[in-house]
């Protein structure tokens, strides 16, 4: 989901922690170092990484600039390959009674049956081209918020993880707690009576 869309999901961050200077230079060698690898004509069945907000098939961010305004913008990229199962199973049965025949045997052991399967799966992998899911991402340095534009779980993990790997600095989600803890002008005592709130159940 990206920020041009006619409808979109945000997550909202506090950015923890400091780039070294300058900052250009090191948001650039983090994104550089982590972009997405393509993994079509590759058995990999999953790749995740940075690419370009402008383009977010090309990963070249010496052509494409990262910074807007004030804000940097860039989409982090998530590729995966998706077998039916019953492709796999199909293709395993046939490459299993080629084995049986070529062998003379009857019966094929645990591990023979792994390792057919897992050519099966490594030579689809091949073949098929990854389905690219693209998640636009707006962050403010000076104040430390990041706007992230989805609300699915898997993505915003991946976030988490990747930013970490790529930038050493922590993302910590925003809503109404951690926003009081962050965000608010309360004081300590009163973050500490917050702390000690209890979930209400409203439902059996």
């Amino acid at each position: 989901m990206g920020i041009l869309s006619s409808s979109i999901s945000i997550t909202q961050y506090r950015v923890e922690g400091k780039l070294q200077e300058p900052i250009l230079e090191a948001i650039g060698k983090g994104l550089k170092k982590h972009a997405v690898e393509e993994i079509d004509n590759e058995s990999s069945d999953k790749a995740i990484g940075w690419t370009c907000f402008n383009d977010p098939f090309i990963t070249d961010f010496n052509r494409s600039p990262f910074l807007i305004g004030t804000h940097f913008v860039f989409s982090m990229r998530i590729d995966k390959k998706s077998i039916p199962p019953k492709v796999v199973q199909k293709h395993t049965t046939l490459e299993m009674k080629k084995r049986l025949e070529k062998s003379g045997r009857d019966f094929l052991s645990n591990t023979e049956k792994k390792e057919i399967k897992d050519h099966v799966l490594h030579v689809l992998n091949l073949r098929i081209p990854a389905t690219p899911n693209i998640y636009d991402l707006l962050w403010n340095y000076e104040s430390n918020t990041l706007w992230f534009f989805s609300n699915l779980k898997d993505a915003n993990e991946e976030l988490e993880t990747l930013f970490s790997k790529s930038f050493k600095l922590k993302l910590i989600r925003l809503f109404p707690y951690t926003m009081a803890t962050f965000t608010s002008p309360l004081s300590d005592m009163e973050k500490d009576a917050i702390s000690k709130f209890i979930p209400t159940r409203f439902m059996e």
